[in-house]
């Protein structure tokens, strides 16, 4: 079925200038939107309501469509073919399968990959609650675009060029062709304005195509393995390809920071572009942009899943016949693994041999077992490490055995997850010695089965587990001495330090599970891309009221507003076009500009550099700088000792938690965890709070966009709106803001004032627009409007009515 008619918000493309709309609004009526041909499916889950007129085709059934669609090369559930002939469906393997299954079944969303098979088609289908939308891939289809672009070309590129890439043209034209078909699969089975959630290396054209085709999705992209820094990644030769179908999603996810640092790099050295710290100015048709984030979400483990596996007795039994059969050695070390070049496993092997070489450990005592899952075994360099591999643990296992102990239990096959938990508990130490690693959820898994809160995790600083897991004992895997020694250290370590470590870990998985990666990452995505770009016909309308009133205030918050958010606030500025158009309303009779902010007056005037017109507050209103200089706060002695009080217990609770930092201001402090996971900025807030709650109990504590700030003094953007209003005396105010502490000044407007949320969530504002791209579309329009009302005093004019 075709569908047309559907109305929509207008793309930056679609939207009319600034004077057009205002010869549509002096005739008192609005420019209609133009009707835009889409195609859409005409039944869908869970999606929002749409006006559409259907093109009557011949009869055909619907298609059911979702309101959020999962991409990825491979399904979360495998085709196969037992022996007599029985064909069936299971679980498939792997971290992103255990990542996504809760989120898909909760959500009624769609699952679109391959099911495992080549030549095969297959109708949609439901699986344990799950979706499924499979896409058929040739045997040729594998061999070009899996075997060789995805896993022979991107795969050691991204992992530091461990071995060596292969670049040949074929393969990036298969990469292209079945890329396209997993974007056309997911367009079809998107509802309008549905989310769809691109996953990994093998699909970074989809966000692109998925654009151009239809352009009303929200599009998420998450990268499961590392991006290299700009020298190796220059290597590529469809570099600048790669770069443009990444950039047609809203939101890019990266494992760690570093990761997302490098993209952003990449993307200014190839393209040019314009980069505010996890943002992306992506230039679109008639000069409009397209806001991008690309940002760190480190993904996670159903960790309630695994402890509630771990305490099963059969599970826990057959820890313990583990234990047995491989003759109760007093430590046994676990190494899990799928065969790969990445995982350094060669280098354990060899750690491990030389500590059996040189007497440091006896294989009576302990015991190393290795599960290497089968991987990619049509791709050479595969087959020669599984060649490798086996031939290191033949001859340890040769020159050290013995008739009742192996050194080590070799395992080339992968284990159902009950075997898995089983293989945990059994572990005395986990050995993770990745080269690369884009997350490593084994290390995360292994700490969530440690009920006990013993064990130790001996952890590769070049797997991304590394970021957050710290009380791990963490190696460098190419220092053979250094990790032979972290093994010692692990296999000798004293049990309350293996348990206070075990502790800390198990707090910090548990705190940051899948569900916090998955709601993280789509509430990310769905506040920066659920709003429509453009300027709404509502709020076109309710400005045309608003500029002819006798006199206006004009208020804007900074951060979030004028300005996007950005990791370091110093490097924060307005979008291009704002100074402009404020220059513009401070020119025009009866019309006064202010700057709202948390910021101290100082940091404002640093990074807004506003014209000597302008209004400004500061620190929630109490700074203030009208048209004389600013004045001084003149804090007393137990304010100050209230300041230094704050300041050491801030410095104190933040010291400990990656990403988060203290920004001074005149009368408070701002505790900022932007920059550190969502999990454990909240928990840092919470300790701030408790602790400060017991020694500074009246302080006044306002939360922000990942801020918390408390201050020895109380005022709010409300109070500030207030006394810039008494000020100027105007007849109307117009407040802009994003944040939480905006709310404050949105309860200050009066009737026939204006108040405008930038970006998503719940507000009290009347009208809200997409991102800080528009504010300075709406001020234009605002100066556009008021010069071309009749002047203040005239009769008909509102005043006079």
């Amino acid at each position: 079925m075709r569908i047309i008619g559907a109305r929509v918000n207008p793309t930056a493309e679609q939207r009319v200038s600034r004077a057009r709309i205002v010869r549509g609004l002096r005739r008192g009526c609005w420019y209609p939107w133009k009707f835009t041909e889409v195609r859409a499916p005409c039944r869908y889950r869970n999606g929002p309501a749409i006006s559409i007129e259907a093109v009557n085709t011949p009869a055909a059934e619907p298609k059911v469509t979702y309101a959020l669609v999962a991409v990825s090369n491979r399904l979360p559930v495998d085709f196969v073919v037992a022996e007599d002939g029985t064909e069936s469906w299971k679980t498939s393997p792997g971290g992103l399968v255990t990542a996504l299954e809760p989120l898909m079944r909760s959500s009624d969303g769609a699952w679109v990959g391959w099911p495992g098979v080549a030549d095969r088609e297959f109708a949609p289908f439901e699986n344990d609650g799950i979706n499924i939308v499979p896409v058929s891939l040739t045997d040729a289809d594998l061999e070009d675009y899996y075997e060789g672009f995805s896993n022979d070309t991107l795969w050691p590129l991204y992992h530091d060029v461990i071995s060596p890439p292969s670049f040949h043209r074929e393969w990036w034209e298969a990469y292209v062709r079945v890329n396209r078909r997993f974007a056309e699969a997911a367009a079809a089975a998107a509802a309008a304005g549905a989310t769809v959630w691109v996953h990994d290396y093998q699909l970074q054209l989809v966000p692109r195509m998925l654009r151009d085709m239809r352009p009303d999705l929200v599009i998420g992209f998450f990268n499961h393995i590392p991006f290299p820094p700009y020298g190796i990644y220059a290597q590529l030769p469809w570099r600048k390809q790669i770069l443009d179908g990444l950039l047609g999603a809203d939101l890019i996810g990266f494992q760690r920071l570093a990761d997302a640092g490098n993209f952003s790099r990449a993307v200014r050295r190839l393209f040019g572009y314009t980069t505010r710290g996890v943002a992306i100015d992506v230039p679109g048709a008639g000069g409009h942009h397209r806001r991008v984030i690309a940002k760190h979400f480190p993904i996670s483990i159903d960790a309630v899943a695994y402890a509630d596996l771990a305490k099963r007795p059969e599970i826990q039994a057959r820890a313990r016949r583990i234990r047995e059969d491989l003759g109760n050695p007093k430590t046994i070390i676990l190494g899990v693994d799928r065969l790969d070049y990445t995982k350094g496993i060669g280098h354990r092997l060899k750690a491990f041999g030389e500590l059996l070489e040189d007497g440091s450990i006896s294989v009576e005592d302990v015991t190393l077992v290795q599960v290497a899952s089968p991987s990619r075994e049509r791709v050479g360099a595969y087959m020669a490490l599984r060649d490798e591999i086996e031939l290191a643990v033949g001859r340890i296992n040769g020159d050290y055995s013995t008739i009742s102990h192996t050194a080590i239990s070799y395992h080339h096959h992968g284990y159902p997850r009950e075997e898995m938990v089983a293989l945990y508990l059994a572990a005395d130490v986990m050995l993770v010695t990745a080269l690369r690693d884009g997350m490593n959820l084994v290390a995360k898994e292994y700490v969530a089965v440690r009920d006990d809160k013993d064990g130790v995790l001996v952890l590769s600083e070049f797997a991304g587990a590394a970021d957050e897991l710290k009380q791990a004992v963490l190696i460098n895997p190419h220092d053979i001495d250094g990790m032979k020694a972290a093994i010692l250290r692990a296999i000798a370590m004293p049990r309350p330090e293996r348990q206070r470590r075990m502790r800390a870990l198990r707090r910090k998985v548990f705190d940051n599970d899948v569900a916090a990666w998955s709601s993280s990452f789509l509430r990310t995505l769905r506040e920066g891309a659920a709003v429509q770009p453009g300027v709404p016909d509502d709020l076109a309308h309710a400005l045309r009221d608003f500029s002819s009133a006798g006199s206006l205030l004009i208020a804007l918050d900074f951060d979030g507003t004028v300005a996007p958010i950005v990791d370091n606030p110093q490097d924060s500025r307005a979008v291009a076009g704002t100074r402009e158009a404020v220059e513009r309303l401070i020119g025009l009779d009866g019309v006064r500009v202010a700057l709202v902010s948390g910021r101290s007056l100082a940091s404002l005037r640093q990074v807004a550099e506003p014209q000597v017109e302008v209004l400004l507050t500061g620190s929630h209103g109490i700074e203030v700088q009208l048209d004389t200089p600013g004045e001084e706060l003149g804090l007393d002695q137990d304010e100050l000792d209230q300041l230094d009080t704050l300041a050491r217990v801030l410095e104190r609770v933040s010291a400990s938690v990656t990403g988060a930092w203290i920004e001074r201001k005149p009368a408070g402090l701002a505790l900022h965890t932007r920059k550190s996971t969502a999990q454990a900025g909240q928990a840092v807030q919470r300790d701030a709070r408790v602790q400060l709650g017991a020694v500074l109990p009246d302080l006044t504590v306002r939360e922000g966009k990942n801020v918390l700030e408390f201050s020895v003094r109380s005022s709010s953007k409300g109070d500030a709106l207030e006394r810039l209003r008494a000020y100027t005396g105007a007849d109307r105010v117009f407040y802009a803001g994003d944040d939480v502490t905006d709310e404050d000044a949105f309860t200050a407007l009066h009737p026939g004032d204006l108040g405008l949320k930038i970006g998503a969530g719940t507000s009290l504002a009347g009208y809200r627009v997409r991102g800080p791209e528009e504010v300075p579309i709406v001020l234009q329009l605002i100066a556009d409007l008021r010069e071309a009302a009749p002047a203040p005093g005239t009769p008909g004019t509102p005043s006079e009515r």
